[in-house]
């Protein structure tokens, strides 16, 4: 996925949650107006790229205990110049969690939600505003999580527990879109 290929994806991204829906339109913009955007240096708002892991069942979704955030997320990170950012979240769920990439299976090619939110000033880092251009992937729960320094920790969480752990609108969305996303398949299955 290149620049004009995302660019034009959330040009043409449609969503029934409104905040998302002007998600995207704020990426078509920025990408046609800061060509530097995919760079954390940027000008405040730079694109990030992470994944909604469920496992095969449907049963659960990986979260990693932010060590900076001391939150609990979904795996991503920065794109630091990378404009395909299927692969930056690819990269960064391998790197997080520990498994291998060839573990890491995309359930659907298109992109699965679009956010922007802020990031609280940290240590030089000043706070900024990402783009976080998400994707839907699969890996089987029973492969060690390794992790990496980025957390303190990494679970399993089931799908009718995230709200315990993180109570942000973008995971309520993500976690509402799964459960729609494992109704169609299991119903073409």
């Amino acid at each position: 996925m290149d620049r004009q290929t995302l660019q034009t994806l959330l040009c043409q991204y449609r969503s029934h949650y409104m905040e998302e829906l002007a998600y995207a339109r704020r990426g078509c913009a920025l990408l046609q107006s800061d060509p530097d955007c995919f760079f954390r240096e940027g000008s405040g708002l730079h694109i990030t790229a992470s994944t909604w892991i469920l496992n095969p069942a449907g049963t659960a979704t990986l979260f990693m205990l932010h060590r900076k955030l001391e939150q609990w997320f979904q795996p991503g990170g920065h794109a630091d110049g990378d404009e395909n950012v299927l692969a930056v979240a690819l990269k960064e769920c391998s790197e997080e969690t520990g498994v291998a990439d060839t573990d890491i299976h995309l359930l659907q090619s298109n992109i699965f939600d679009v956010d922007i939110h802020r990031t609280p000033r940290h240590g030089t880092e000043p706070a900024h505003q990402h783009l976080d251009i998400r994707f839907l992937v699969e890996i089987d729960d029973r492969i060690p999580l390794d992790g990496n320094s980025e957390s303190h920790a990494l679970r399993w969480i089931p799908l009718h527990e995230v709200h315990a752990y993180n109570k942000g609108l973008s995971i309520h969305r993500m976690l509402i879109k799964s459960m729609e996303w494992l109704r169609q398949h299991r119903n073409r299955g």
